[in-house]
This record gives structure tokens, sequence and C-alpha cells, in this order.
């Protein structure tokens, strides 16, 4: 089950809550980077291209703690940089889930045999181990051999010992259907991991690698045809119908970034994590005085290529919510 009932039924209650008290802007989930520093560079990233002493910043267990309760969302995911490289990352997952936050820890898997135990299972809790590729597409993607071995290695024995697993899959201009297909294969059915999420690369104006990004067009014939073979339904894939029916071209949604805010070192990230307008301190401020109708496809030059999830998704989420059909048939791919 990609998503389980218990958390579909919580995000549900969220989304309605908002809709009740006539909010316009509410997280879905929140992006937390609470350092930047990495033990990768990959080419398609570029956060450790930060200054040095942007780059020894790391948020507090306080600062994070009180960026979730003053946004109010219900789901969190902890990114960076390496998030097990953050010295209080265990005591900030525990306060999380001790307040029955969802959180998706996000890890390039280097060190997650090493710093397992340290962690608790819980219903609450998800790895999410970064997957671009089989082994030599994802070691290419992450500029060094051995890391598609260190993160499968990784992912067996964290399931191993009752952990949740979810991977996330960027895909490029240089993926093909068949590499799509293979590699979600792979980590459905051989790794058995519990959930997959994908998203096409954008443009990330720090990354070193700037030829690789995909378009609009070249994303919808990318998983029109990765798709076309039906198994779309068989792999656990940890999004709402619409966002697939998107990256396919078959349904279009204005960008929501507001859905899924981006909270750091540097402070709350105008409009998203991929684009850089400025840092605000506060959540309230971040929404009240960012204009969010200048941003997506058609209002801002920069986004003309983006179809990624943390735009999107939530626009296919709340589409979901205003139809009993759409509804009913996210509810059905949580099983």
């Amino acid at each position: 089950m990609p998503i389980p009932m218990k958390q579909n039924m919580k995000i549900g209650a969220h989304l309605l809550r908002q809709r009740l008290k006539g909010r316009k802007y509410y997280p879905l989930i929140v992006e937390i980077e609470p350092l930047f520093a990495c033990n990768l560079a990959c080419p398609g990233c570029g956060k450790i291209q930060y200054p040095t002493d942007i780059l020894r910043k790391r948020l507090s267990v306080e600062d994070v703690v009180n960026a979730v309760e003053e946004s109010g969302t219900p789901m969190v995911s902890i990114a960076g940089g390496e998030p097990l490289l953050h010295p209080q990352i265990v005591e900030m997952v525990e306060a999380l889930v001790k307040r029955k936050v969802y959180v998706y820890l996000c890890t390039n898997a280097i060190l997650l045999r090493r710093r397992l135990e340290k962690f608790t299972p819980s219903q609450y809790f998800s790895f999410v181990v970064h997957m671009d590729g089989l082994r030599e597409r994802h070691d290419e993607a992450v500029d060094r051999k051995g890391v598609f071995d260190t993160a499968v290695e990784a992912i067996v024995e964290a399931k191993r010992h009752g952990f949740r697993v979810t991977t996330n899959s960027t895909f490029f201009n240089t993926d093909s259907p068949k590499t799509v297909r293979d590699l979600l294969d792979f980590l459905n059915d051989e790794l058995s991991v519990d959930a997959m999420m994908i998203s096409p690369a954008y443009a990330y104006t720090k990354a070193p690698d700037q030829e690789h990004f995909l378009g609009v067009e070249q994303t919808r014939k990318l998983f029109q045809e990765a798709f076309s073979d039906g198994k779309r339904k068989k792999w656990r894939l940890n999004h709402s119908p619409l966002f697939l029916d998107f990256l396919e071209g078959k349904r279009d949604f204005q960008c929501t970034a507001w859905g899924i805010p981006s909270y750091s070192v540097l402070g709350w990230q105008r409009p998203c994590y991929l684009m850089s307008d400025g840092y605000v301190s506060t959540y309230k401020e971040l929404v009240e005085t960012t204009d969010w109708s200048k941003y997506g496809r058609g209002r801002d030059p920069r986004c003309e290529n983006c179809m990624a999830h943390c735009g999107y998704e939530p626009s296919a989420v709340i589409a979901s919510m205003g139809s009993l059909r759409e509804s009913l048939r996210a509810l059905v791919n949580t099983h």
C-alpha cells in the first residue's frame, strides 16, 4: 500500500479543515532542509555550492518543531543536503513523531546502515532513499561509483528492521521509457519498497549540470510511453492518480507552490525549494507577503519547463478533493 489508510484519512481531514476555515493557502507537506551540507556532489543538485559559512549552518530541533507547529502541516519531508549528517537528526525525528506528524527522511543512504539502530520504526516515519536509476545510471547521477549498491543494501537492512522505506527518483532527458520502467520494476518487485515517488528534473539554478533537464513535452512523452504498458497500476507509486495523469499530459494544473513550502537554515523560501526569490523568518510572512499568482507555467519564464511534484502534486490533490469520482479513485489507489 503506497499510502497507509490512516495517513490518507489524516491528510484528507487536514485539507477539509482548511476549506471549512476558508483558508486560501495551507501546506500539504513542509519541506525542511536542516542543513545544506552533503557527502555527495550530484551534478543535478548543487546545494553544496553554497558558501562554507552557510554549509556549516544547522537548524535546531526547536527550529524545526516551531516551523511545523506554526505552519500546521500534517507531514514533513526532511531533506538537505544529507540529513543523516545532522547531529540531532534522531531527536528531530522523534520530536515530530511524538506530535504525530508524518515524517519522510530523505537520504542518499550512504550512512543509513550505520545510523539505522538509532531510529525507531513507527507508522509516522519513513526513510526516503534517492534512487535515480539502476546501478550505472544511479552512480552516474550521484557522480560516485558504488552508491547504488550501498543504497540497495541499506534498503534491505531498513526493511529487515521494520522501517517503512519509500524511494524518490528524479528523471532527466537522458532517461528513456525503458530506464524508467526498469527502475520502477526493480524497486517494486525486487526490493519491495513500500512506495515510490517520481519527478521530472527541474533546472535548479545552482546545479552544475544544466544540460539534462526535461522540458514539458519531453516529460509528457517520457511518462506516456513509460506508463503505456499498464504497469502504472501495478507500481506502488506514492502519488495521486491525477498527478500521474498530469505527468502524462492528460490533465494540466496551475502551480500551487504554497502547498509544499520550504524551510531551511536560511528561513522560509519563496516560492519553493527549487527557486529562490528571497527568504522570510516566519510561515505567516511567507504566506501573506508572497505573490503566489506570479508563479507557474505561463506566469514566470523560470517555470516554463517545471512539472515538479512540489508545485503540482498539491494541485492534483486539491483537484481530487473537489471531485467525488477522483476522491474515490485516489482512495482505491491507496490499497
